[in-house]
C-alpha cells in the first residue's frame, strides 16, 4: 500500500484492515513531518521537556515493536525500551550515536510490515500472549489486553506524537500543514 498524506476512507466493514490503514497514514506523517529537517533540527530540542525530533522517532520506533512483536505476540525483543537510555520506562528517549533519521524511518516502516502481518493472521478479540511484556501474574491486571485495544493505544500513541511534531516543526522552521 503506497504511503499517503490523505486520510484514510476505506469503505470497509473490516477494524483490522482500518486500523492498518490508519496506522500507515500516521506513520508517513511522522516521515513527512521530519523530511526537510536539518540534522541540527533533528538534534536539537526546542521544548522545556528536552527530547528532540530523533528521540519522538526512535520512542515511536520502539513503541510499536513493544506493543505488538513483545506485548502482543509476546515475542522476545532485543532491547523493548530500546528507546530509553537504561531501558526503564520512564527514562528519557534516547538515541545511540551515529543513527539518524534515514535508519530511524526505516526501522519505523519495517515496524509498520511486522504489525500488518500480525493484523491480517490473528482476530482483534485475541488476548496478547504471556511471557513478553505482560506476565501470568501481574498485579495490575487481569490479563493482557485485546489486540484492539492495542491497536487503539498505538494509534493514539501516533496521533498524539504527530502533533507534537507538528509544533516543533513549526517552531523549526515555520513549516506547517499535514
Amino acid at each position: 500500500m503506497p504511503l499517503s498524506d490523505v486520510e484514510p476512507r476505506l469503505d470497509s466493514a473490516d477494524s483490522a484492515e482500518q486500523f492498518v490503514a490508519y496506522l500507515d497514514y500516521y506513520r508517513s506523517v511522522v516521515d513527512r513531518k521530519l523530511a526537510g529537517m536539518t540534522d541540527a533540527q533533528l538534534r536539537t530540542s526546542l521544548l522545556p521537556s528536552g527530547w528532540t525530533p530523533l528521540e519522538l522517532l526512535t520512542h515511536l520506533v520502539h513503541m510499536e515493536r513493544r506493543w505488538f512483536v513483545w506485548g502482543f505476540l509476546a515475542e522476545q525483543v532485543d532491547r523493548p525500551w530500546g528507546d530509553n537510555a537504561d531501558e526503564a520506562p520512564e527514562s528519557p528517549w534516547h538515541v545511540p550515536d551515529g543513527v539518524g533519521r534515514e535508519e530511524l524511518v526505516e526501522a519505523l516502516h519495517a515496524g509498520g510490515e511486522r504489525t500488518r502481518q500480525i493484523l491480517a493472521t490473528h482476530d482483534l478479540r485475541e488476548r496478547g500472549a504471556v511471557g513478553g511484556r505482560f506476565a501470568a501474574d501481574d498485579p495490575k491486571h487481569d490479563a493482557p489486553p485485546t489486540l484492539l485495544w492495542i491497536c487503539f493505544h498505538v494509534l493514539q500513541e501516533y496521533a498524539r506524537h504527530a502533533g507534537h511534531l507538528d509544533i516543533v516543526r513549526e517552531l523549526a522552521d515555520g513549516a506547517t500543514g499535514e
